[in-house]
């Protein structure tokens, strides 16, 4: 399963469970924080009967911990780097 199809993903909600942090150096891209910024991309469960969200959470804080967004960042300006919502949107979640 994609994530979009248990989750809406988009920049700009505050409604969301966590957010992203989508735009910065390449330390901090992709850190998953409980504080809205509309910068930020946010996740919000919408099948709970599969996926609780704070367990989500961990699984993204699980994946910057292990470096997995640094594949996806784009090189911007300045030396900052970002994610894309679509890049997001696509991670592939197995079941079982």
């Amino acid at each position: 399963m994609f994530l979009f199809e248990f989750c809406v993903v988009k920049v700009n909600f505050p409604e969301a469970d966590f957010w992203l942090i989508r735009l910065g150096s390449q330390n901090k891209v992709g850190m998953p924080v409980k504080k809205f910024y509309k910068e930020h991309i946010g996740i919000k469960v919408t099948r709970i009967d599969i996926l609780i969200p704070e367990y989500l959470f961990y699984v993204f804080l699980d994946l910057f911990n292990r470096k997995y967004f640094k594949n996806f960042c784009a090189q911007g300006t300045l030396n900052l780097v970002y994610i894309k919502v679509s890049q997001v949107e696509r991670l592939k979640f197995e079941t079982s």
